[in-house]
C-alpha cells in the first residue's frame, strides 16, 4: 500500500545537495506546520545534487491526518523527468472517450515522481505531472550513470523490503487468527517463525515477479491487494469476517499509537537506529562490490542473470538485507520473544550467501 498524497500538496522543497542525504519541507492544505523529511539515498541522476521546489496550483483537502510531521526513512524512486502521457482535456471526459472508443488528445509531459519509505508511515508517493517545477541554483555535485544504478538497485532493495515488512505483517495477523487464546503469551516457536516467514517471502516474491512483468504501468496497491487474496484462497481460508476486520483495524490503531509514541521517545529512537556491525559490515561489502562489477565491466551487457558475478553480486546483496532485518534497530541478544525470528532470519542469510554461484537455486513460489 502507499500513501499518495499529491492532491493535499500546496508547496514543497526536495534537497539532495549532500550525497548519500535528501532533506526536504512539503506544506498541506489543512496544516500550518510543513512535513519535514529526512531520508536516507540520493534523488535519481538528473535531480542529484541539487535543489528542487515545486507548487500544486489546484490543492484540494485530503486525508492526511495520520500522516507524521517528520518523515524519517530511505529514497525511493525521486525525480522530475519521468514521461508520462498527460491528457489535455479534463479527466471526468477521459471515460467518455474511453466508452466512445475514441483516442483522447495527450501529449508528453514531464512528471514529478517523489518516492519514499518512511518509518511511520510505509511507502509515501506523489506523482504528478501538473505541479510547477523548479530547479534552484546549480548542481554542487553530479551522479554518474554507475551511481545511478547503484542508487536504483538500492531503491529496488528498499521496495523489496517494505514488501517484506508487508508479508510478515500479513502472516502475523494470520498466525494471530490461528492461534488458540491460551497460546498468545508464549513466544514463538522456530518452526512457527519459519512458516511465517515462507509465506512472506512467498508473497514478496509473487509481487515482485509482476511488478517485473507489468512495468512501468503496474499498479502496486492492486497488485497486493491481488495477490493477498490470492493466498488467502489458496490456503482455503474463508474471507475475513466483520469482527476479524475490526481487530486488525484495532492493531493498526495500536501500530500508529506506538509510532507517535516512539517518534517521542529518544531513547527508543537511538534504539531503532542502531545497526548491528555484521550487518552494517554486509551492507559495506555489497557497495564495494557492486562499484566493483560496474568499473571493471565484470558483467556483458545482456548478459543472463544467471551470470556467476551478477548471482554473486545478487546473493551478497540479498544476504545484506536479511541480516539488516534480523540484526538492526534491536538490542542484542535478542528478547525471547523476537528470537525464533532472529534465527529464521540469520539462517535464510546463511543460505543465501553460501550457494554456490551457477548452481541451481530453489525456485521461487511466484505462480
Amino acid at each position: 500500500m502507499a500513501w499518495r498524497i499529491n492532491e493535499a500538496v500546496v508547496r514543497g522543497e526536495f534537497d539532495n545537495r549532500m550525497r548519500g542525504r535528501v532533506t526536504g519541507r512539503i506544506w498541506f492544505v489543512g496544516r500550518a506546520d510543513p512535513v519535514t523529511l529526512e531520508l536516507k539515498g540520493n534523488c535519481w541522476r538528473a535531480g542529484a545534487g541539487r535543489r528542487l521546489e515545486f507548487s500544486n496550483p489546484e490543492p484540494k483537502p485530503g486525508d492526511i491526518g495520520k500522516l507524521a510531521a517528520r518523515q524519517q526513512g530511505v529514497v525511493g524512486d525521486i525525480t522530475a523527468s519521468r514521461k508520462v502521457k498527460v491528457p489535455e482535456i479534463p479527466l471526468e471526459q477521459i471515460g467518455e472517450y474511453y466508452a466512445a472508443k475514441k483516442p483522447w488528445p495527450w501529449h508528453w509531459g514531464n512528471s514529478l515522481y517523489l518516492e519514499w519509505f518512511s518509518e511511520r508511515n510505509g511507502r509515501v508517493v506523489i506523482e504528478t505531472a501538473s505541479f510547477d517545477l523548479k530547479i534552484v541554483g546549480e548542481a554542487v555535485w553530479e551522479m554518474s550513470p554507475a551511481e545511478e544504478e547503484e542508487q536504483r538497485r538500492a531503491n529496488a532493495e528498499a521496495m523489496g523490503g517494505f514488501m517484506e515488512q508487508i508479508g510478515e505483517a500479513v502472516a502475523r495477523e494470520k498466525a494471530k487468527e490461528e492461534e488458540p487464546a491460551e497460546w498468545d503469551e508464549r513466544p514463538q516457536t522456530e518452526a512457527e517463525a519459519e512458516q511465517m516467514q515462507e509465506r512472506s517471502d512467498r508473497l514478496t516474491d509473487r509481487i515482485q515477479a509482476r511488478l517485473v512483468r507489468e512495468g512501468k504501468g503496474a499498479d502496486y496497491e492492486k497488485i497486493l491487494h491481488e495477490e493477498i487474496e490470492r493466498m488467502r484462497e489458496e490456503h482455503g481460508e474463508p474471507e475475513p469476517t466483520p469482527e476479524q476486520l475490526a481487530r486488525n483495524a484495532e492493531w493498526i490503531e495500536e501500530m500508529n499509537r506506538a509510532g507517535e509514541e516512539a517518534l517521542n521517545d529518544p531513547e527508543l529512537q537511538k534504539e531503532l537506529d542502531q545497526k548491528h556491525p555484521l550487518a552494517e559490515r554486509a551492507f559495506e561489502l555489497s557497495l564495494r562490490l557492486c562499484r566493483a562489477v560496474r568499473a571493471g565491466r565484470w558483467v556483458p551487457a545482456g548478459a543472463s542473470p544467471e551470470h556467476p558475478v551478477a548471482e554473486l553480486e545478487g546473493a551478497v546483496m540479498g544476504a545484506g538485507a536479511k541480516l539488516a532485518g534480523a540484526l538492526n534497530g534491536c538490542e542484542w541478544p535478542p528478547l525471547l520473544d523476537a528470537s525464533a525470528g532472529v534465527i529464521v532470519r540469520l539462517k535464510r542469510a546463511r543460505a543465501i550467501s553460501t550457494t554456490p554461484c551457477g548452481q541451481p537455486k530453489p525456485a521461487a513460489k511466484t505462480n
